[in-house]
């Protein structure tokens, strides 16, 4: 562990989601496959919560209820049936499913119970129909091996995947429910990481073994990382949906970086002497202030009947509103995020970046005399929009700050592409779990575990002997291997082609070629299995070289709707018969005659250079020095 995150006392746990390749889905008979074609049935729902077993009401489930939205249902008759749109009970699970669940906790060396008891979850964002999402506990109290640091691994689940959205409107979220259903496995690692790089090494680790199971889905959506990350004198955070394993290090860093400036802000408050009773939850109308306004902002709020402008004031903020938290993003921003979801506005407009949207410094000096604010030392926020909305955002930016004085809220998170994070809800409790009633307990069966035995991967140590003296890798090539995220790619392609290429040559492609094209500056994240399979089917069909590998491969990379068919027809690559090559050749000759009279020793070159420079990626570069070589033996004989 690097000293500085050791000295600020970071721990990390992940919840990897890895979608199952099964035939069937969870709780029914419909088959794991999105469906892009229309001709969906088409429902909606509202969703309320309800109490745990507890008697208890989730504080996150509530937030969904009072957010009052109407949910919109596409139900797609191939991958979808009456248990998804929740008017028909659940089938008993899926014993496939159990099966390859019970194998992943047998290879992280977990706890198996004797009964498995199905529980709901409380979700009422819409993405269950039933507003709970069924999950149940198959393995406890594991590890799994960082180099010589355990890491312990808590609970592995077994839950239905959510509905997908498919879009949303104000009032209004669109979900199809394909996605919902398919099984999946949660996987909770303990707080026991403690740097940014060691998060994503033991996400890729743990992707990789389920995916050796042979039972995991591939694509985009098919794996998803959530991180619970903290540091001494900050909260537990929940980070949900980090979709590349590449940027689960920079997530961390940049929560860390996160924690420690909201922690400097609390410090910073306290200085000033602001108290939590301090900051009211008054909210202003000050439209007249902008009576005049040339911020078209204002002046649209302004004009329409019912909207209006709204001030909150934050005393002993000043300065505080601009600080940056994480890159791009200041602690205006999370009092915004905050608005958003509370209030449901587009946004809000604080002092500390006034004078600015239009608004001049003269309305600045007025909005601070009629709300007798301090413009040395209090912050102004303003909200422009329907009076309801405006009110709940700017209460809802009050309470942010008060948290403010606690330093780290605990809430849950949403990634962002570039690995910063955004408010999206509090943190759920136990609050919202309670027992299944439509499922009886499952007992773990001798049989089913014997079931389970055919899931559970072979050891690596096993795997690299075979790489070596079967598929006849180097040790090196082999290592690498099996270090690689497609460590499953390549058996599945070695067997496909098996006599036809080289199992060097499927290592060497997705493994150097991929790092090499990468050192190239091109986003290798945009090339998936598909674009690695349908670029070695074409040279195993003979239809290309394998010089054209990383040609073909940049060119998907920068275009991954495209087929590997499609780049080589446009780019031109198609392999060419020996015939052709050997005109080639005779004509490179026939060109360079002179030169290679006057200097036979540099003949071969000469000749091999300018042929290359035509048929580069279309024919083996051995096969073209063999041909050269022949006709130039024939010459230089005469």
């Amino acid at each position: 562990m690097s000293n500085k995150y050791s000295e600020l006392g970071l721990k990390v746990g992940l919840e990897i989601h890895i979608q199952l390749d099964t035939m069937h889905k969870l709780f029914c008979k419909c088959p794991t496959k999105l469906v892009e074609a229309g001709g969906e049935e088409v429902f909606e729902r509202e969703l309320r919560p309800a109490r745990s077993e507890l008697g208890e009401v989730d504080v996150a489930a509530l937030l969904e209820w009072r957010r009052k939205r109407r949910f919109k249902y596409y139900a797609p008759p191939e991958a979808s049936c009456l248990v998804e749109a929740d008017e028909e009970p659940p089938h008993m699970v899926n014993r496939e499913a159990l099966a390859v669940a019970i194998a992943i906790a047998k290879a992280l060396n977990m706890y198996v119970p004797d009964e498995i008891h199905v529980m709901r979850k409380v979700v009422i964002d819409g993405s269950n129909t039933s507003g709970f999402q069924r999950t149940c506990i198959i393995g406890l109290n594991g590890y799994m091996l960082d180099g010589e640091r355990k890491i312990g691994i808590q609970t592995l689940c077994l839950e239905e995947d959510a509905a997908r959205k498919v879009g949303e409107e104000p009032g209004s979220v669109h979900y199809k429910l394909d996605r919902l259903g398919i099984p999946l496995v949660e996987i909770a690692t303990a707080p026991d990481i403690n740097d940014p790089e060691q998060a994503e090494r033991v996400a890729y680790k743990i992707g990789q073994l389920v995916r050796l199971t042979g039972k995991a889905k591939r694509g985009l959506g098919t794996i998803r990382q959530d991180l619970n990350v903290s540091i001494r004198g900050g909260a537990k955070t929940e980070i949900k949906g980090v979709q590349h394993l590449y940027l689960i290090s920079k997530v961390v860093e940049y929560e860390v970086v996160r924690q420690q400036k909201l922690l400097w802000i609390k410090e910073e408050l306290l200085k000033r002497g602001v108290k939590p009773e301090d900051i009211k939850d008054t909210v202003y109308n000050v439209s007249d202030v902008f009576a005049g306004t040339k911020s078209k902002i204002l002046r649209r709020a302004i004009s329409r009947k019912g909207y209006g402008v709204y001030a909150i004031v934050l005393p002993g903020f000043k300065g505080l509103l601009g600080v940056e938290v994480q890159p791009g993003r200041r602690f205006g921003t999370e009092l915004a995020d905050y608005a958003r979801v509370w209030g449901g506005i587009g946004g809000i407009i604080h002092t500390d970046e006034l004078p600015g949207y239009g608004i001049s410094d003269e309305e600045v000096r007025a909005l601070y005399e009629k709300l007798l604010a301090d413009p040395s030392r209090d912050a102004i926020v303003l909200a422009a929009d329907r009076e309801d909305r405006s009110r709940e955002a700017l209460k809802a930016v009050a309470e942010r700050a008060r948290m403010a004085l606690q330093g780290v809220p605990e809430e849950t998170r949403a990634a962002n592409p570039d690995g910063t994070t955004r408010y999206m809800r509090p943190r759920p409790g136990g609050a919202r779990m309670y027992p299944e009633t439509d499922i009886p307990p499952i007992e773990v069966t001798e049989s089913l575990l014997r079931e389970a035995d055919r899931y559970v991967p072979e050891p690596l140590d096993t795997k690299l002997k075979r790489f070596v003296e079967v598929y006849g890798l180097s040790r090196g090539l082999a290592l690498t291997v099996l270090n690689d995220l497609r460590l499953d790619l390549f058996e599945k392609l070695v067997e496909k082609y098996r006599g036809r290429l080289s199992p060097t040559l499927v290592a060497s492609t997705i493994t150097n070629t991929i790092r090499m094209l990468k050192g190239e500056g091109i986003s290798i994240e945009n090339i998936d299995d598909r674009h690695i399979e349908e670029t070695l089917d074409l040279v195993a069909e003979g239809v290309i070289a394998k010089e054209a590998i990383p040609e073909v491969l940049a060119e998907l990379a920068r275009n991954p709707e495209k087929s590997a068919r499609e780049v080589v027809k446009e780019k031109k690559l198609v392999s060419i018969s020996i015939e052709e090559l050997e005109k080639l050749i005779e004509e490179a000759i026939e060109k360079n005659i002179e030169s290679i009279k006057e200097k036979p020793q540099k003949a071969f070159n000469i000749v091999m250079g300018e042929v290359m420079r035509i048929v580069r990626g279309r024919v083996d570069g051995r096969v073209v020095a063999e041909h050269v070589k022949k006709k130039l033996f024939s010459l230089l004989r005469q």
